[in-house]
């Protein structure tokens, strides 16, 4: 997980910017407010034990709002003009946001990074921001995750395959036991890339102990091709990898970020053709998706997915009922009528 020195300063984390030149400005803020940032960064890992990616989001989205005000109102932010921000300006910055084209899904998380960190202030008794909690969050319809057919999902992780002959050997096999744990065990991106090297789970392990959101464990089943996938990558790795390190390198040796991975799925959409929701956490839908269809019960799903709650889990019922409503239509005699 990145340290907090390097979220506040200059080098931008791999999520925000995927060019390593990219930086960010220092944030716009007093020393004092400076100092109550990085300790709410510092709350968020080590006791929401919220993951790097979910931190670096916040950190973005509240950079962005601080920035705002801070040009509009031409002086550093600090405990008083935070706590004094109008309502006005937190629709004008919604519509600066709007206007550089973002969806009301991102937006609204954007404004739960900074509703968190009003939330921190307001914990040590340094604001009340009555503002941030009074203006009316964007509405967001939520939609069926989307899975890949079944034959798709495991071609793109396949190592095997003739569309990926132009790839390194050991980039191949590492993308191949990626992408493997997302659809085999219904991974989300960021528990994959935290596994350890001590931890990897080769033949003989059949179980692999996960560390999800919140911090929550959960014990997820490894099956055959997985071990074996994790394997091929180990012995075509050109690095020596350390025990108590992550168990997936980057081409130059250190940790895979997640926004390659990313890139990888990318790639892989034109290679072979594949929809445009083929992304990697299509791959986790995928794995709760042909569950289900082929038995698994909710309960069950739910533990392997690290639902702390079973209506999160009861989302992909309305996936397959939709899927076999298509099917029926597209085969049922009297559906064509």
């Amino acid at each position: 997980m990145l340290g907090i020195d390097d979220l506040i300063m200059k080098p931008a984390p791999p999520s925000i910017a995927p060019e390593a030149e990219e930086t960010l400005p220092q944030l716009p803020v007093s020393s004092e407010f400076l100092e109550a940032f990085t300790r709410w960064l510092g709350y968020l890992e080590h006791e929401k034990r919220h993951s790097s990616l979910t931190i670096e989001a916040y950190l973005r989205d509240a950079r962005q709002f601080l920035s705002f005000l801070s040009q509009k109102n031409d002086h550093l932010i600090d405990f008083k003009s935070f706590d004094e921000i109008h309502p006005l300006e937190i629709r004008a910055f919604m519509a600066f946001r709007r206007g550089q084209g973002i969806g009301n899904k991102s937006m609204l998380r954007g404004l739960a990074g900074v509703r968190s960190l009003a939330r921190y202030l307001t914990r040590l008794g340094l604001v009340t921001s009555p503002a941030l909690f009074a203006v009316k969050t964007p509405k967001v319809m939520r939609g069926l995750p989307k899975p890949l057919a079944a034959d798709l999902a495991v071609r793109m992780t396949d190592a095997s395959d003739p569309a990926f002959d132009q790839i390194e050997p050991w980039i191949l096999a590492r993308d191949a036991a990626v992408l493997g744990l997302l659809y085999g065990a219904g991974l989300r991106i960021s528990e994959a890339l935290g596994i350890l090297r001590r931890d990897a789970p080769l033949n003989g392990h059949e179980t692999l102990t996960i560390l999800g959101k919140g911090g929550k464990k959960r014990e997820v089943p490894i099956i055959q091709p997985l071990s074996e996938a994790i394997e091929a990558y180990l012995k075509l790795c050109p690095y020596v990898i350390d025990a108590d390190g992550p168990l997936f390198l980057g081409a130059k040796g250190g940790p895979l970020r997640a926004r390659i991975v990313q890139l990888t799925v990318e790639r892989l959409r034109g290679a072979l053709g594949l929809p445009a929701h083929a992304t990697p956490h299509a791959l986790r839908h995928s794995f709760a998706t042909h569950l289900l269809a082929r038995g698994g019960d909710l309960r069950s799903i739910q533990e392997l997915l690290g639902h702390s709650s079973l209506s999160s889990t009861q989302v992909y019922t309305a996936v397959d009922a939709s899927r076999l409503f298509k099917a029926y239509q597209a085969a049922h005699p009297r559906a064509k009528n």
